[in-house]
């Protein structure tokens, strides 16, 4: 078991005179490898905010609106993470007609991931490769071959094939690109939000991460095309069909927001079976399963 100590802080100077409407998503969701402990919330206006858990995913959002002046929150919460571990050689592709329903809308194009206009390029470049867990590294080790990693190199509007054809990006882009690359080959991809645990301090102070689940052998697994944190230690936010979905914030008025202060630290504890996160080759999975379809 993994254990992880979360504190985030975030702050907005709301210059809107009629006030702004938030939309956060910054609670750890609930999953049933998930498990939320201990938890806090902070609001430094005097409101009530209103928190909707998505029976679908466990993500958890939180709306409020906001006068003007400064809004700030802060956040902390204890997280154990329990991870269902594969040998990625065990895992194979779902074929479309055995996908569960709740599974299907992963496989098609989204805002950010037009894996419509990848189809020709993703079958050339992984359609001839053996089916399962081996073809989703090889794409993800595509992407991480083909992109930098560059901070302020895109913004809100860049999208999977825009960063096909720069070759740079930050964490979102990389896992726009590889869900998308993956859908066009007809595997179910969703976009991951977390924090950057285990990042190289060269990259900047620890920020909110982008990665990936892929669904392979009926459950979700996680997949870091950046390679820039320790997938081990991915609490995760939420879950979507890329960034739009899954936002950390999402602003309707007036607002200027400063940098986000996270930090992310792990405990460990042998005497109970809480160990340090660590890179591992196995797959790795904070998803429950699905029983396989069959037919009469």
């Amino acid at each position: 078991m993994i254990r992880i100590q979360l504190q985030i802080e975030l702050a907005y100077e709301v210059t809107d005179p009629n006030g702004a409407d938030f939309v956060f998503n910054i609670h750890a969701a609930h999953t049933p490898a998930q498990a939320i402990s201990s938890e806090s919330l902070m609001i430094s206006q005097p409101l009530t905010p209103q928190v909707h858990t998505d029976p679908a995913t466990g993500n958890r959002y939180m709306r409020l609106t906001a006068q003007p002046g400064w809004l700030k929150l802060w956040y902390a919460a204890t997280v154990d993470l329990t991870h269902h571990r594969a040998d990625p050689a065990t895992l194979a592709e779902i074929p479309v007609r055995d996908l569960p329903q709740e599974v299907i809308g992963y496989i098609y194009p989204s805002r950010y991931c037009q894996s419509d206009r990848l189809v020709k390029f993703a079958i050339n470049e992984f359609g001839r490769l053996w089916q399962g867990h081996g073809r989703v590294q090889a794409i993800q080790d595509w992407v991480r071959r083909h992109v930098t990693f560059t901070s302020n190199t895109s913004n809100s509007n860049t999208s999977a094939v825009d960063t096909l054809i720069e070759q740079v990006g930050v964490c979102r882009d990389f896992a726009h690109l590889m869900v998308a690359l993956c859908r066009a080959v007809n595997i179910p991809a969703r976009f991951a939000t977390g924090t950057d645990f285990g990042a190289d301090p060269a990259l900047g102070p620890p920020d909110f991460h982008a990665y990936v689940e892929v669904y392979l052998g009926h459950r979700w697994y996680i997949f870091d095309p950046s390679g820039t944190a320790i997938p081990m230690a991915f609490v995760r936010f939420g879950t979507g069909r890329d960034a739009a979905d899954v936002a950390f914030a999402t602003i309707f008025g007036g607002v200027r927001a400063q940098a986000p202060v996270i930090r992310a630290w792990a405990m460990e504890d042998a005497a109970k079976g809480i160990e340090l996160p660590y890179h591992c080759n196995q797959a790795l999975s904070t998803d429950s399963g699905r029983v396989p379809l069959t037919t009469s």
